[in-house]
């Protein structure tokens, strides 16, 4: 058995995938890269069958109608035989010094028969024209270098929300848990680290900077103007994951904590986006979402409202304004949009 599984969707993908699978091939063939050709018009799927070809050990290309990112993660973890599980964005890549310490360190904890539920390392925006690039870590909210549980997380601050950058997950936990994410619809990430975190018992930390994120592309999901265009999807992602759990039966108040924390930071981008986009629809959508959520789940609209962003989402005047704009600047540091 393979010890990582990578999938790589790709969708005309041919500039830039190469970059992805390069760094990913660089852990060996321990590794097993899956690239999902998401139904590219271009040279990707040739580019792909040439890495299989020259890696025919490590690298498998499965070839599918168009479905979306999501659907090509769903692809890459039906057909994953690794023990672990991650998602490398085909325009990303990873540090290579990194992954073969994360790879080292996995191997360690199976070895001594404590291989945690989610592995998390570090991940660093590389933004186009910006010299010095931002590093997320988690120092000060996860114990660090051991095996812990959702009862010994600390303080979350706005920017340490865990990303589908930063998570390994054991691939059976995700297959257990039933993850499907929707076909055809942006932002399904958030899905992708929220859905499933009930389901993990135990966790490890890696302060290393292992992923890449790429961001500098005007076509790009986080986009500020693309993001509002894009705002729908943003919507039913959300309900989507306040429909994924009953959070008052989560018996870890801390875990419990954190989920309503990452549901009030996908309400908050919502109504950003929708005031900032300012037509009287995107208004009337803003307010049919929140009272969707209140419809849907009373005790949990109470809660996001409880905290400060969420309750100031709907103030009028220049208060209001200025809140939204902090609202707007959080989610810039988290999303990296601009």
């Amino acid at each position: 058995m393979k010890l990582l599984s990578v999938a790589v969707p790709c969708y005309n993908s041919a500039g830039y995938m190469s970059r992805a699978i390069d760094t990913l091939l660089s852990g060996g063939d321990i590794m097993e890269i899956i690239i999902v050709n998401d139904g590219s018009k271009d040279d990707t799927e040739k580019i792909a069958l040439e890495y299989r070809k020259r890696y025919p050990d490590i690298v498998r290309v499965i070839s599918q109608e168009n479905g979306g990112h999501g659907e090509a993660v769903n692809t890459g973890l039906a057909n994953a035989t690794g023990l672990y599980f991650k998602v490398v964005d085909s325009d990303d890549w990873v540090n290579e010094k990194a992954l073969q310490e994360v790879l080292n360190k996995l191997k360690e904890l199976i070895a001594d028969g404590n291989s945690p539920d989610l592995f998390l390392a570090n991940y660093v925006y590389e933004k186009v024209g910006v010299k010095r690039k931002k590093v997320i870590n988690y120092n000060w909210a996860l114990p660090k270098n051991q095996i812990f549980t959702w009862d010994d997380i600390m303080h979350f601050r706005q920017s340490q929300n865990i990303l589908m950058h930063s998570a390994i997950y054991r691939t059976k936990l995700l297959k257990d848990c039933g993850l499907k994410l929707p076909k055809h619809t942006f932002y399904v990430d958030n899905i992708f680290v929220y859905q499933p975190l009930p389901y993990v018992k135990t966790l490890y930390y890696m302060d290393v900077n292992l992923y890449r994120y790429f961001i500098g592309r005007s076509d790009q999901s986080v986009n500020e103007q693309v993001m509002i265009g894009r705002i729908d999807q943003q919507i039913r992602v959300t309900m989507l994951m306040i429909e994924a759990h009953d959070l008052s039966q989560i018996k870890c108040k801390k875990l419990r904590n954190y989920m309503i924390k990452y549901l009030s930071m996908m309400m908050v981008v919502c109504s950003v986006f929708l005031i900032k986009e300012g037509s009287d629809e995107s208004l009337a959508k803003k307010e049919e979402l929140w009272n969707n959520l209140k419809s849907y789940n009373k005790w949990l609209y109470k809660k996001i409202r409880s905290q400060i962003l969420g309750r100031s989402m709907n103030m009028p005047g220049k208060f209001g304004r200025r809140v939204v704009e902090m609202g707007y600047n959080i989610a810039r540091k988290i999303y990296g949009f601009n």
